[in-house]
């Protein structure tokens, strides 16, 4: 019964991968097959004509890095805002810790259509209310910035929570303690929450940047003219997808596992580095109670 149970857990995980990887080898495989369809079916033989019109498709170039800037911002704006509100709630309770949590996290639950809507309608009446509805400045015109904004509304709300996941398993003794020995507040943010945070802020940034990335709903009514990658494969979907958009995509899939291993090397160096500290110290413990006892 329990070679059984086994077996049915290899066959999962086998099958729960293909279908995670099927549809990614598909795609990669299109990149490649010179047929003018994004299809690996029929094969019409090897070329890599597509990337040589990646390279020469300029708008397709400028929606990425309009994507890139975006989601960049988005990030750092994410993790400032949320770190910022998972400190505040973390040290607040009562009513007022509840009334800001559900604030926060009422916006991942609000559809991406009425966020983008609702910053399009309030920033172009707001610059029509002060400077009228002519000639309105920046930011009160739509454009990538009403973007950014849009996305930082409820990204930021992702960001607190692995924030505030991650304090609490802070030791709000270590603070006390370097008060009452005289560091700052600035320094015990720096020097001891901070570094707590560090994998949160970072895991934060990370999810915030690809969040950003995927995003269209916002981008779709707060860009203005300008471009991203979502909604230019909506536009070519629409007047015909070739297969560009898979050599784009095959690009950032082999971008994101050369990241990823890169990660995990030096997520084991840093574990190697840790557990020889550990044992370093263990064995100075040992020898210090030997001397001891001698």
């Amino acid at each position: 019964m329990h070679k059984l149970r086994q077996n049915l857990s290899h066959l999962y995980t086998v099958l729960f991968l293909c279908y995670l990887i099927a549809p990614l080898v598909v795609m990669s495989g299109a990149a490649f097959n010179d047929s003018k369809l994004p299809s690996i079916v029929p094969w019409k033989g090897w070329t890599g004509r597509w990337f040589v019109d990646l390279w020469n498709d300029d708008r397709m170039l400028m929606a990425f890095a309009n994507t890139l800037w975006v989601a960049a911002a988005v990030a750092v704006i994410s993790v400032i805002i949320g770190t910022a509100a998972a400190i505040l709630i973390n040290s607040i309770s009562g009513r007022v810790r509840t009334v800001l949590y559900s604030m926060m996290i009422a916006t991942i639950l609000i559809p991406g259509v009425v966020i983008g809507i609702s910053t399009m309608i309030m920033w172009t009446k707001l610059g029509g209310a002060l400077f009228g509805p002519e000639g309105k400045p920046f930011p009160f015109v739509p454009g990538l910035h009403l973007s950014v904004l849009g996305q930082v509304s409820y990204i930021a709300a992702m960001v607190m929570l692995l924030v505030l996941a991650r304090l609490q398993s802070f030791d709000p003794g270590l603070e006390e303690a370097a008060l009452d020995l005289g560091a700052s507040h600035g320094q015990v943010m720096r020097r001891i929450l901070l570094p707590h945070l560090y994998p949160a802020i970072f895991a934060g940034g990370a999810v915030a940047f690809f969040q950003s990335i995927e995003n269209f709903n916002v981008t779709q009514f707060t860009r203005g003219g300008a471009d991203t990658l979502t909604v230019y494969v909506f536009s070519k979907v629409r007047s015909g997808i070739t297969p560009t958009i898979n050599a784009l995509a095959f690009l950032l899939i082999c971008v994101t596992l050369v990241l990823a291993v890169i990660y995990e090397v030096n997520r084991r160096r840093r574990a190697r580095i840790e557990a020889a500290r550990e044992a370093e110290a263990r064995r100075a413990e040992e020898m210090a109670e030997v001397t001891g006892v001698a």
